[in-house]
């Protein structure tokens, strides 16, 4: 069931690349970010819809969009200069131990 986990992680990842080349796309007036965001979004989603074959929507959808909130916030911060101030930091911490809880102590990880 490797793999089911590889192709959630490549399917956040392409979410993350999609939606930073999305705030780059004005609106999908400039090219290449709003081409980079078309393609990630169809890759994240077809991975999504893999995952989603042997793995509970609940769990697959909470770890998806609680690692994409994480990581879109930490590309912000070191790419963009973004602040976090406390309760940001505080939410992304309690996101990731969610995340974390899910996936190490859940039954319903895998069908």
């Amino acid at each position: 069931m490797l793999y089911v986990y590889g192709a959630l992680i490549v399917a956040i990842i392409a979410e993350v690349i999609a939606t930073t080349a999305l705030a780059r796309s004005v609106g999908f007036t400039k090219l290449w970010p709003s081409a980079i965001a078309i393609i990630g979004y169809a890759i994240a989603i077809w991975l999504l819809a893999y995952a989603l074959r042997f793995m509970p929507s609940g769990i697959v959808y909470a770890v998806w969009s609680g690692a994409g909130i994480v990581l879109i916030a930490v590309v912000a911060w070191i790419w963009y200069g973004q602040r976090l101030d406390t309760a940001a930091t505080a939410g992304i911490a309690l996101i990731i131990a969610g995340v974390a809880v899910i996936n190490l102590f859940s039954d319903t990880t895998l069908h």
